[in-house]
């Protein structure tokens, strides 16, 4: 199976090329105040937002107009936060939100092309729950859900379940890859035209396009068949941000994007050219895999506008929430006892985010940081790459990855919510479409067509009702 090369020719600001087969993809991560740890401290920012629907309708509205392929709402099974008492917890601006699924259900109503995706946790759910659920959403939606995989990464999420502590890393995707199995065969229960709905004959559907799973597996056993009809996409699209050895072979066997933080071009196309090379080996084109790595923008006018707003934030942090999610960054391993203007001791293994302990400990020696310097350091992206500067500089940068086998788009993190969007929407978009990375109209009505993914057949299996 052949891949596309990456294109390595050079350009500057005022000379790009352009490429009418390949389009820029972009993602919108969403959460209420936005995403720097101090956004909610922010003079603009809705503190109150995770608990206000006129705020998400009006910031999913704005990224709309600005043609993002979708919006991404993270999300777990608890307070994720690290935290050591309750005056910790008290300094931080993200402990309540909406359950992400009904909320994306009301956005579904309020816009009319930009992708609508979730977490949901392979962990700490059933298959035919999140089967039901996202399929739903499709069809509220009319093709425009997506289904954010995770297998989960904290002891407070399983202490919710009757767990004192996560199961372990391999057995969390031992049971994901069964439950993606039995979520997928879950959305096939019917056939694309099985329903008749004939008043006349009394046939509601055609018996024979009724498909009964019957999955008995180690960790499931699920009959079926799913009381929702088949999605309109075929399956939601499967989005997945694991970056360590099993979080990569996971995605190349079923992820259709593929979030990822990257901070070099270097590692960012390493990244980029391993997972292509994993799809393929797993049977799947290559270009059915979109790769999206996380980008924190700080947008303005000019540089030095950009670098005012960063400062505006960066000066609002509170040390305590700052070293509080380094912590978590660093897989909830204790490091409160470190003097904060020395380096970052090298770590124990966690049972956490391996890739992202890894990639915040690799920042911090290759940048020299202090603890203190790489709290300030993640406020923002933690652990991703950050960009700030002007419309044209922000867009050379995006740009280069883009068009430099690094990316097929970004996940784009905002500052603060409403006016970090604004600000790409306003000033970096129309960049990006002056340049023709981007599109200044949506190609399809569904998900699946603005990303160019091709709508899964129909698969039978199971037995007969």
């Amino acid at each position: 199976m052949t891949t596309n090369q990456p294109d390595t020719s050079t350009h500057s600001a005022g000379r790009h090329r352009k490429d009418a087969r390949r389009m820029m993809k972009l993602g919108a991560f969403l959460p209420a105040p936005g995403h720097h740890v101090a956004a909610w401290r922010h003079p603009d920012a809705r503190p109150d937002g995770g608990l206000d629907f006129d705020h998400y309708r009006s910031v999913v509205q704005t990224a709309e107009r600005g043609k993002f392929d979708m919006i991404f709402l993270s999300d777990g099974a608890g307070i994720r936060t690290h935290y050591k008492d309750a005056d910790e917890l008290s300094r931080q601006g993200r402990m309540v939100h909406f359950e992400p699924l009904t909320l994306l259900s009301a956005l579904a109503v309020h816009t009319t092309r930009i992708g609508l995706t979730a977490t949901a946790s392979t962990t700490y759910n059933e298959p035919f729950h999140v089967a039901r659920k996202f399929a739903s959403l499709d069809h509220l939606s009319q093709g425009r859900s997506g289904w954010n995989v995770v297998t989960s990464v904290t002891d407070a999420e399983a202490r919710n379940f009757n767990l004192e502590q996560q199961p372990d890393h391999a057995a969390r995707y031992h049971r994901a890859r069964e439950f993606m199995d039995v979520v997928t065969g879950l959305w096939d229960s019917w056939e694309d035209d099985a329903f008749l709905h004939d008043q006349k004959s009394g046939r509601f559907f055609d018996p024979e396009k009724l498909h009964i799973l019957g999955h008995r597996g180690e960790h499931f056993r699920v009959r079926g068949p799913l009381n929702v009809a088949r999605p309109p996409q075929g399956h939601p699209v499967i989005v997945q941000a694991g970056s360590s050895p099993d979080g990569q072979d996971f995605a190349a066997q079923w992820a259709e994007v593929v979030f990822t933080a990257q901070q070099t071009l270097d590692q960012a196309q390493a990244y980029y050219q391993g997972i292509r090379e994993q799809v393929a080996a797993h049977g799947r084109h290559p270009d059915h895999v979109k790769v999206l790595p996380g980008v924190f923008v700080m947008a303005g006018r000019t540089r030095s506008e950009a670098e005012d707003k960063y400062a505006e934030l960066q000066d609002l942090v509170d040390p305590v929430v700052g070293l509080g999610l380094l912590t978590g960054l660093l897989g909830d391993i204790d490091i409160s006892h470190l003097p904060l203007d020395g380096p970052l001791p090298e770590l124990p293994p966690t049972e956490g985010s391996t890739s992202r302990q890894q990639l915040v400990y690799e920042q911090a020696r290759r940048q020299g940081l202090t603890i203190r310097q790489l709290y300030l350091s993640v406020a923002g992206g933690r652990g991703h790459r950050f960009l700030l500067g002007t419309p044209e500089s922000i867009a050379d940068e995006l740009e280069d990855w883009f068009r430099n086998g690094a990316a097929d788009g970004f996940n784009i993190m905002p500052s603060h919510l409403p006016g970090g969007l604004d600000d790409i929407v306003d000033l970096v978009v129309p960049e990006l479409q002056r340049r023709g990375l981007m599109r200044t109209e949506y190609e399809g009505s569904t998900l699946r067509e603005n990303l160019g993914l091709p709508r899964p057949a129909f698969r039978a299996s199971g037995v007969r009702a």
